[in-house]
This record gives structure tokens, C-alpha cells and sequence, in this order.
């Protein structure tokens, strides 16, 4: 891959940090500020369209990191972004189409949307535009409207700033950390390339609570923190073969043709912005571009001064709120997957803590399928090109599982969607889901059928951890994903379903059987322990030939 001085790109850059070893170096104290600090005082710049800041990976595998123009200028030549967390990758892809939005280049119809599909509708425009904006509306750190921050926060910033452990929502959790804070206050910085990344994850993604900031300079709800635009939901991405084709099928006709304005910076003169003394309503945005780079956080970064050619990095960091949006359904939920709650009402597709993401694929299929709006409307009548291998795009779907202020881990999953196959895959998913449920509760009710043997008289309070002993679920979810992601991937090639389905129950089966074993081979060899084991092996089966069964699991066909 060349940029436009025909530079040969380098090879890869040092891979993105993980999570540990962030944490690692922060409790050890085995990196210096001293180490990054220059003896030249300068206030640094750092522009993400020229700096090397998205980890990518090239069709043939290799990975670098790439600016924001050559990711554009690359993007049929890129396979996939490669970012440490799905957060940071899907913040990536929104903050690129609010870029190509800003610029003009989204399609003006559906009808449009599916030519630039087809025929790969270039993005150097986009680049080129992104090119010729002026330098000062890019600048992470310029001092009166540093890049998606808000500058209104520098008269407090020496009195409530941190470490930049706060900016990153993996390791901050509850913008607490320990007790006495000590964890945040540690002066390890952060380069700025993961700084811009964690920047952009923070806007979209930040949890709801109290920021560690006060609200006495610029008003009391600087304090409070809203939950982030995606935080809560499940947001889908469309992936195709490269990063020309996921941006192209994610971008859309914009509501009444306009694109709306970019957020470059609270401070620039795009859109009148909130006030903090109270709590306002929320604003209906003005666009995609509008919407795809809004500020759902007030932050401010302090680089690091820095020699000429040396990295720049982020030492002290401040977080208050940000920007309150009032979605439209109709305009600002494309890729929204409606589902049902106990009540009755209806949300967007939500992140459990109970159910992994492939347990609900049959709800993205069935949007695919059914849904006339939005993104899946859009997809159910492409035709792809035929050429490549593999299917033609994966529905890529992220959560952020969050326990209230503190963030847990992140939920996701790929599925393999052609819009040939739509109503195989919507009948595969269900089908495997329901399959997989049934398994799940066979083995509870095994677990119960021993419990009662070896317990007959046990408190109320104990038969939890009691039955825990016995209960095979915690094995048998974790090892049914590859078998359903078999599943899908057979059925997307074109694969017959109901024989796919047979082959994906019998080994559901046979693992849930293997699984529930070893949890019995704890019991003794006595009267009772034997006892329970026959039970609980006999209820097993008795539930897998029952007549309610799923008819793959008695080795019939569900036709």
C-alpha cells in the first residue's frame, strides 16, 4: 500500500497495549514520565488525519497503523480495522462516516446505496476533502478548539484533572478505580494515538453517573454524566470484504438530503452547545455527520511537550458531560434491532449479561428478513458480486455490558449474512437457538434430579451452591458457539438446513451428555451416589427423546 507520495507504508507498528498491560505498568511504576517528557517546552500538535492512529490489516493479512486520510485513500486495499477493543472499532467506523458524510459522499436513495455497493463507488473524494480542511479544526491539541473536546474545561483543569487512565473505559470502570484514587493519579501517559481512540469510544459509549469533576466553575450538571449514545443497545456494523465496502454499506440516504454539521470541537462555531447549570433537553441532531461525531462527553487532554519527530502523549486528563441528543427512531436508529421486552415495550436489541450475543442472531436475521426500513431494508434486496470467497458481509454486532457506573466487558459477535440466504439463515439461527435452549434446561433439570437424591433435606438458602455442584450449563454455553457458528457459516455457503441442523444437535447432544458426566463423576460410589447419577443420566435422556423435544434431537428433521 502507497499514500499519495508513493511513501511505501511501514510495516507494522507496535501492536495496540492491552488492557493488563496498561494495568501492569501503572501499578509498577516501570515506565518514567521523564522517558517521554522533552527537554524542548513546546505545546504539541497532533492531527489524526496524518498520524498514524487506526490499527488496519491489509488484504493480505499484514497489520499497520494507519491516518484517518490513508485509511480512506486505502480502503479497498484494507481488509478490516484491528482495534484492541470492539468499542474502539465500532467508535472508529462512526467517526469515519461522519467524516464521509460531512464531506458529501453518502447516496442520495436507496436506489443509489445499491449501485455504490455494487460497483464500489469510490472514496477518494472523501479523502481529499479530508485533506484540504483546515489544520486548526484537526488539532488534538490546539488551544482554543482541541479536537472533539471541549476547551470551556481549562480554567479547573490543573485543580480536577487525572491521570489518563480515566479517558479509557476498560480501566476506569467507575471513574473511581481504588479508594484512595491512587490508581488514577498515576503519571504513566497515554500515547495519543490510543488517547484519540479512547477519545472517540468515550463519546459514544461513556457510562452513566458522576464524573469526577466539579461543577462549581462552569455549573452543577458538568457532574453528570448521561450514558453514552450506544451504551445499552446492541449497535450492528455491516462488514464486507473490505474497508471500502463496510463504509459504503453503512453510510445511507440522509433525511431530506442534508448531512448536518461534524462536531470538530465543543468550542468551534458548528452548533450552539449546552449550558450546565441545568440539566437541558436534548437536541435533535442536525444530520448523520451530525450524529456520527457527536460529543457525549466534555473532555479535555494535556499532551505532553515533545521534541520535533518524537511521539506525543497524553499525561493528565478531564471528563465531564457532554452533548444530550433526542433520537429520532425514523432518522437516528439505522441499524437498530427491535426487541421486546417483559413488559410489552419495545428498544432496540440490548446487551445481557446472561445471554451471550449468538443467542440472539436469529433476532439480527429476522430484522434482515422482515424489516423495510433502515439498514436491513436496504440489505434484503442487494445483490452482491459474485466474486471472492466467503460470505458477502457479516452483521457485526457490539454491546458494552455495564454493571450501573461500571463497565464489565464488552459482547459480541459475527454473522455471516447474504441476502440470498436470508430466510435459511433467520430459519438456522432460530432453529439452533431453540435447540440449544432446550439442551440447557435438559441439564438444569438433570442437575435437579441428583440434587434431590443427595440432598433430600436442605435449607432453602443452600440449594443454589448445592446445585451448582450438578449443573453442567456453565461448560455447555460456551462450548455450543462454535457448533452454531458451524452452523450459520454451512447455511450462508448454501448448505441443505434441516441436515445441517441434525449434524449441529447430535453434537449439542453429545457435548451436554460428556459435560454432565464429569459433573457426576464427583458423587461416590455409594447407594446415593449412584443413585443420583442414574437419575440424573435418565432424565437427561428421557428429555432428549420426549415428544417436546426439538425433532433434531431424536434425529428427525424439523420438516
Amino acid at each position: 500500500m502507497r499514500d499519495s507520495s508513493n511513501r511505501v507504508c511501514a510495516p507494522m507498528l507496535a501492536a495496540t497495549v492491552s488492557l493488563f498491560t496498561h494495568v501492569a505498568l501503572y501499578e509498577s511504576g516501570s515506565e518514567n514520565l521523564s522517558d517521554v517528557v522533552s527537554s524542548v517546552e513546546r505545546h504539541p500538535s497532533w492531527d489524526p488525519r496524518y498520524e498514524p492512529c487506526v490499527p488496519v490489516v491489509s488484504l493480505e493479512g499484514s497489520t499497520t497503523q494507519a491516518s484517518l486520510v490513508e485509511v480512506l485513500r486505502w480502503a479497498e486495499e484494507l481488509s478490516a480495522l484491528f482495534c484492541p477493543t470492539p468499542g474502539e472499532g465500532v467508535a472508529l467506523v462512526e467517526y469515519l462516516l461522519g467524516i464521509c458524510f460531512a464531506s458529501g459522499t453518502f447516496p442520495s436513495s436507496t436506489d443509489e446505496w445499491r449501485n455504490w455497493v455494487a460497483e464500489k463507488h469510490p472514496l477518494d473524494g472523501v479523502a481529499e476533502w479530508l485533506a484540504g480542511q483546515p489544520a486548526d479544526a484537526w488539532d488534538l491539541f490546539h488551544r482554543e478548539h482541541p479536537l472533539a473536546q471541549n476547551a470551556e474545561l481549562r480554567g479547573q483543569f490543573d485543580e480536577d484533572s487525572t491521570g489518563p487512565a480515566q479517558l479509557v473505559l476498560e480501566r476506569v470502570g467507575d471513574y473511581s478505580q481504588f479508594f484512595d484514587h491512587h490508581h488514577l493519579e498515576h503519571p504513566v501517559p497515554l500515547p495519543a494515538a490510543e488517547a484519540f481512540r479512547a477519545l472517540l469510544a468515550q463519546h459514544v459509549y461513556g457510562l452513566s453517573g458522576r464524573a469526577r469533576i466539579s461543577g462549581k466553575t462552569l455549573g452543577p450538571t458538568l457532574t453528570n454524566l448521561a450514558a453514552g449514545r450506544l451504551q445499552g443497545r446492541i449497535k450492528v456494523v455491516v462488514q464486507g470484504r473490505t474497508v471500502g465496502d463496510t463504509l459504503r454499506l453503512n453510510l445511507y440516504p440522509a433525511a431530506g438530503g442534508e448531512a448536518g454539521h461534524f462536531n470538530h470541537s465543543w468550542t468551534a462555531k458548528e452548533n450552539p452547545r449546552r449550558e450546565f447549570e441545568t440539566k437541558p433537553s436534548g437536541r435533535r441532531t442536525s444530520g448523520p455527520a451530525d450524529l456520527h461525531s457527536y460529543l457525549g462527553r466534555s473532555v479535555l487532554l494535556r499532551p505532553v511537550p515533545a521534541a520535533p519527530g518524537e511521539p506525543v502523549h497524553v499525561d493528565r486528563v478531564l471528563i465531564g458531560a457532554g452533548e444530550l441528543l433526542d433520537l429520532d427512531p425514523e432518522r437516528d436508529l439505522e441499524d437498530a434491532v427491535l426487541g421486546t421486552m417483559l413488559n410489552g415495550h419495545r428498544k432496540p436489541l440490548w446487551p445481557s449479561p446472561t445471554r451471550a450475543l449468538w443467542r440472539e442472531a436469529h433476532a439480527l436475521y429476522s430484522a434482515a428478513t422482515r424489516e423495510t426500513k433502515g439498514v436491513f431494508g436496504r440489505l434484503r434486496n442487494l445483490s452482491f458480486p459474485q466474486d471472492g470467497e466467503g460470505p458477502p458481509c457479516v452483521l457485526w454486532a457490539v454491546g458494552l455490558l455495564a454493571d450501573k457506573t461500571l463497565a464489565s466487558t464488552w459482547t459480541e459477535g459475527h454473522f455471516p449474512y447474504a441476502p440470498s440466504q436470508g430466510e435459511a439463515l433467520c430459519t438456522a439461527s432460530r432453529r439452533g437457538s431453540e435447540i440449544a435452549e432446550y439442551v440447557a434446561r435438559a441439564l438444569e433439570r438433570a442437575a435437579y434430579a441428583a440434587w434431590k437424591i443427595v440432598y433430600p433435606n436442605p435449607r432453602p438458602t443452600d440449594r443454589g451452591a448445592q446445585m451448582a455442584r450438578f449443573d453442567a450449563r456453565q461448560e455447555f454455553w460456551p462450548a455450543a458457539e462454535d457448533p452454531f457458528r458451524w452452523l450459520l457459516d454451512a447455511t450462508v455457503r448454501g448448505d441443505d438446513v434441516p441436515l445441517a441442523l441434525l449434524d449441529y444437535a447430535a453434537e449439542l447432544r453429545l457435548k451436554a451428555a460428556d459435560f454432565l458426566k464429569h459433573r457426576l463423576d464427583a458423587l461416590p460410589h455409594d447407594e446415593k451416589g449412584l443413585l443420583a447419577r442414574a437419575r440424573a443420566e435418565h432424565r437427561f435422556g428421557q428429555d432428549m427423546a420426549a415428544a417436546k423435544a426439538p425433532a433434531e434431537l431424536r434425529g428427525e428433521t424439523y420438516l
